[in-house]
């Protein structure tokens, strides 16, 4: 599948999901920034770089979320995190989380996504489960696919929304810059929890505990 380039033009509309204002999102972040904060960093076109990152190609602040917390601590947390053949629980390196927290937020007003959930969904814009469920080696492939996506979605796609790969149940999604209104982002007034603390370790220890995961000691 990442050798099959995207067609000059979708065949149809690409669907459209409208997210409410005041929605809650999650966020697994840098506790160097804040939890609002756009990457406004592009990814390498072909090393490095996440699965709906901005390139030299396309340049757009971006940021991913979950619907949950085990939403958003899936898809960083348990990122490419293989289980053990021994059957023991899988334990997450610390260094994963170190330095990290993770931020509540909720939308300050309402948005349009691109929905990439359904089978429907992804066939709009003439891609299966690859897209939203690729390891890392295809993601230059994937971002290739996100600009088209992009630009025949210009100027009402203000993100993307899917199905989380590590817990399919909950939804993902990435956020972009330039057409995100300023602010669109808004705390909840709850304390970030800190992955470096005890209190936050115990955290995210519960919410792995029914993946068969914990940190490493």
């Amino acid at each position: 599948m990442p050798n099959y380039r995207p067609p000059a033009e979708p065949a149809g509309a690409p669907a459209k999901v409208t997210l409410a204002a005041g929605t809650p999102l999650y966020r697994v972040h840098s506790a160097r920034r804040p939890g609002g904060s756009f990457n406004p960093v592009p990814a390498h076109c072909l090393y490095g770089g996440g699965r709906f990152d901005s390139t030299s190609c396309d340049r757009y602040g971006y940021l991913y979320a979950g619907l949950t917390p085990q939403a958003a601590v899936g898809e960083s947390v348990l990122h490419s995190l293989p289980f053990d053949p021994t059957g023991a629980a899988r334990l997450v390196p610390r260094v994963a989380v170190t330095g990290r927290l993770l931020s509540a937020l909720r939308l300050a007003e309402s948005l349009d996504v691109v929905a990439l959930v359904t089978g429907q969904d992804l066939a709009a814009v003439h891609q299966d489960s690859w897209l939203v469920q690729a390891e890392a080696g295809d993601y230059p492939y994937t971002r290739d696919w996100a600009h088209w996506i992009r630009r025949h979605t210009d100027p009402w796609a203000q993100g993307f929304l899917w199905s989380s790969k590590r817990e399919p149940g909950e939804r993902a999604l990435v956020l972009f810059a330039d057409r995100c209104p300023p602010a669109v982002l808004a705390p909840t007034g709850e304390d970030p929890v800190d992955f470096t603390t005890p209190e936050g370790r115990h955290w995210l220890d519960g919410i792995l505990l029914p993946y068969h995961a914990r940190l490493a000691p």
